[in-house]
């Protein structure tokens, strides 16, 4: 048996070697590591330093105290994922971790969210993953990495081949390096989730889009891909469909927050008449309406018996449009999650969703809305289960009970740590 390692008395031991006041909030949560069962076996635990925490006293994790703990953890091996999301971390920080990276043969999650790191720290990171052999799951979402930092993740994953899930959503990316991102995956074998939502485009040629497509054709492991706010229109989803056709690995779909159009939603339900693989199809804050609507409920009622999760939130979609979705899952049994707030409901629509529920078809963990009753007439309220409920944040009180609430965890937990 492996003997209890003591995180606490060896951080407090670190700060007064090197003259760095103790952060509190580091202390507690690896005071709380240190009772923790699972550190004795080989299954290893991860550190939950978030900035974001509301249930105990957070002093924000600065480079002076990363610096500390990362000499505390070095020798580590029981620690196998940190979280320091919503901290203040700079590129000096990201020069700690990277060193931290290049050295350390165990940390499998490294989740630094939202902390302040430029292209410089993205650089120093992006080069320690070329020998890195272990971190299997990274998100930089929200460091402000620009394009520049964008092309070191690029070439990363030239060399890389251990990593397989990737998070650079709003890391204000450009096209340059979505374009570089695109062609290094059509080559590069583990990497199985890539976010790359909100990048900064300039142009309408939709460039990115067709170099994305061009790497769907040929690459066979990638499962997971967010192309979320890409300024993506009717052109796009017709050249991404035509690239699905040929691939058989991808799950789970995101073209959230885009331009898309009946007209683009046509080809998507020409594409599920056929497509055997896609499991989660994210529409939510297009334009579909009815005419979209209609499109998928066909593909679906008729053809597709793989997809299982279909958001349309906020999609202009009135009665007609959500009562064909709603007549699609009475004869589709594997469409099991569906997502519909932000349309024009009407009673019709109210009595077809309340229905689905009430008869067992569609579980209340599975969907976004929720049947009440007044003064006879059947209305739906707003729950705020999704496909990505817990993509900003997670429940500070432990582990999420109910993975339905959350679509993604349940159908396509692709390297979840």
């Amino acid at each position: 048996m492996a003997v209890r390692p003591d995180l606490r008395q060896h951080y407090v031991r670190a700060c007064q070697n090197v003259g760095q006041p103790e952060n509190p909030f580091i202390a507690h949560v690896l005071q709380e590591a240190d009772k923790n069962d699972k550190i004795r076996g080989t299954k290893g635990i991860t550190l939950k330093i978030a900035g974001n925490n509301r249930l105990v006293p957070v002093q924000r994790v600065t480079d002076d105290d990363l610096q500390v703990l990362a000499s505390v953890l070095r020798s580590t091996v029981f620690v196998t994922g940190l979280d320091l999301r919503y901290n203040v971390l700079t590129d000096a920080g990201a020069k700690n971790m990277a060193t931290f990276l290049q050295e350390n043969c165990t940390l499998r999650y490294l989740n630094l969210m939202f902390n302040d790191i430029g292209t410089s720290g993205a650089e120093l990171i992006a080069r320690a993953l070329h020998r890195n052999e272990t971190l299997v799951y990274l998100r930089m979402t929200g460091n402000k990495i620009g394009n520049k930092g964008g092309m070191f993740f690029a070439s990363m994953l030239q060399i890389n081949s251990t990593l397989e899930k990737l998070d650079l959503g709003d890391t204000d990316m450009g096209t340059q390096c979505l374009i570089a991102i695109a062609t290094a995956l059509t080559q590069n074998k583990s990497v199985k989730a890539i976010n790359l939502n909100r990048p900064l485009l300039y142009s309408q040629e939709e460039e990115p889009t067709v170099h994305v497509a061009l790497m769907l054709k040929n690459n066979s492991s990638l499962v997971e891909l967010h192309l979320g706010k890409h300024e993506m229109k009717n052109f796009g989803v017709e050249r991404l469909c035509e690239a699905l056709y040929e691939n058989s690995s991808l799950r789970y779909l995101d073209l959230s927050c885009n331009k898309i159009t009946c007209d683009g939603v046509k080809f998507l339900g020409e594409l599920l008449k056929q497509n055997q693989t896609l499991e989660i199809l994210d529409l939510n804050a297009n334009r579909i309406e009815d005419d979209g609507a209609f499109y998928l409920s066909e593909a679906l009622t008729l053809y597709n018996r793989t997809l299982q999760a279909l958001s349309v939130v906020s999609n202009n979609i009135s009665g007609k449009g959500l009562v064909a979705l709603s007549d699609a899952m009475k004869t589709n049994m594997e469409l099991s999650y569906i997502y519909i707030w932000g349309n024009k409901f009407d009673e019709v629509t109210c009595m077809a969703f309340s229905e689905l529920i009430q008869m067992g078809r569609l579980k209340p963990n599975c969907t976004d809305v929720e049947p009440y009753e007044v003064d006879g007439h059947v209305h739906l309220a707003e729950l705020s289960h999704g496909l990505q409920k817990h993509y900003y944040w997670t429940p500070s009180c432990g582990e999420v009970t109910n993975k339905d609430a959350n679509a993604r965890l349940a159908i396509a937990a692709v390297s979840e740590y």
